[in-house]
């Protein structure tokens, strides 16, 4: 419908308020009907994407950056934008100042603070029978080591200087034979219906948020936490993005169409983003690309 297009047409977002203009694609394919109906009928449901790069720079001593990406609902987006970031700047921070005495690293931090959000969260969001939730991955870069932490099915994909796929993180979804082993022990189940889901309902088994799966204990917000030696792998460019690309882009797919649109204004994101939405992808597409340099690091970013 008109009104279903225009709501649509509002999730294409380039961040830094910048406009994908795509206006005229789109209108070349309303009448194919059948992937705008799927695209819409998420949007009309309430499960709309919001991306946001949260990566601002930490204090100008730190040669650190953190790069946010993730795919929810708006309630969980909103809660998870007002609480992780700065929380996780100012322990940041202060494992800087006191690194030679601390028993913590990156890692631990991440852990720590996506936990507690998740935590608060959940206790909040049951109060008041929210059952929002999202997917979380970030990636924290600091002299030359990246950490990053996944919760769900985002996924973070860098390729070296050879030109190689390499990947940053690992899915989360019900089918894998380590999350439908905790499910089961957890007296949970998985099901298929379009694709496998917890409990019938969720097409990953962890999150941040989801209470009723969380109060089961079947959906858990426990992170992976991978660490990449920059010097050796040398890269060029990652990418971080929702499961809406990778149902259209194998890991390899992605680094190569990227690689080939590095000159573009934006990296190859929003490109990427248009080609998964003419693929036929029906879930909202989330893309950040970070281009690395020796001084700065520049990124990019583009969704559906």
């Amino acid at each position: 419908s008109k009104q279903g297009w225009s709501i649509f047409r509002r999730n294409l977002c380039i961040i830094y308020n910048e406009t994908l203009h795509m206006q005229q694609a789109l209108q070349n394919k309303q009448n194919r009907t059948a992937r705008s109906s799927a695209a819409s009928a998420r949007t009309a449901e309430g499960a709309q994407s919001v991306s946001i790069l949260l990566g601002k720079m930490l204090p100008k001593d730190l040669n650190s950056r953190t790069f946010y990406l993730r795919e929810q609902r708006p309630a969980a987006a909103d809660y998870v934008k007002a609480h992780l970031p700065e929380a996780l700047r100012q322990q940041l921070q202060a494992y800087e100042r006191e690194k030679k005495d601390s028993q913590l690293s990156y890692a631990s931090i991440l852990e720590q603070r996506i936990l507690t959000v998740d935590r608060d969260m959940v206790e909040r969001f049951s109060a008041s029978h929210e059952e929002a939730g999202t997917t979380c991955l970030v990636a924290l870069l600091s002299d030359r080591e990246l950490t990053v932490a996944n919760v769900g099915d985002s996924r973070g994909v860098l390729c070296d200087k050879d030109g190689n796929a390499v990947a940053l993180s690992h899915d989360h979804k019900p089918y894998q034979l380590k999350e439908r082993k905790r499910i089961k022990r957890a007296g949970g189940f998985i099901s298929f219906n379009g694709s496998w889901r917890v409990q019938g309902i969720l097409a990953m088994s962890r999150s941040l948020g989801d209470y009723p799966l969380k109060n089961l204990n079947v959906v858990i917000p426990d992170p992976d936490i991978l660490t990449f030696d920059l010097d050796k792998l040398q890269p060029e460019f990652m990418i971080l993005a929702s499961d809406g690309l990778w149902d259209a882009f194998s890991n390899e797919e992605a680094v190569r169409f990227v690689r080939e649109r590095l000159d573009e204004p934006h990296f190859g994101a929003k490109s990427i983003v248009l080609q998964s939405f003419y693929r036929g992808c029906p879930d909202n597409i989330t893309v950040m690309v970070v281009k690395f340099r020796s001084s700065p690091v520049f990124s990019s970013n583009a969704c559906i």
